[in-house]
């Protein structure tokens, strides 16, 4: 598990990012088990306090789920997942568009960079 954590947010949200997207890319698939709060704490070099706030997080959003002592596991819900990687691509869609605003490409241009852009990129 590899995260490059940035200094703008707090490193909890990232964690539940980067698992966001990990679920949503088929990274992490559903009802698999996930790494201990401490184990995670280790690996990602984070307080474990950190890794339990995160995973609370992620629990409350309906991410993960815990089910007695066991380990914690990714959801099975298709429609959380399918809710994450919507929510994803949202996110990545307005801060584009937040960023190409200012510059004042017609629409048109836009679609016609991006869709060539992304057809090259396979």
């Amino acid at each position: 598990m590899n995260v490059i954590f940035n200094k703008r947010d707090p490193v909890y949200v990232q964690v539940v990012r980067h698992f966001k997207e990990q679920i949503a890319t088929g990274g992490f698939e559903p009802g698999q088990e996930i790494p201990s709060r401490r184990e995670l704490a280790s690996r990602l070099k984070i307080n474990p306090n950190t890794a339990q706030r995160a995973y609370k997080e992620m629990e409350e959003e309906g991410l993960i789920f815990t089910e007695g002592n066991n380990p914690s596991k990714v959801t099975r819900d298709e429609q959380k997942i399918q809710a994450v990687r919507g929510e994803l691509i949202s996110e990545a869609i307005d801060s584009f568009v937040e960023s190409i605003r200012p510059i004042r490409v017609p629409l048109e241009e836009v679609i016609g960079l991006l869709k060539e852009k992304y057809e090259k990129e396979r």
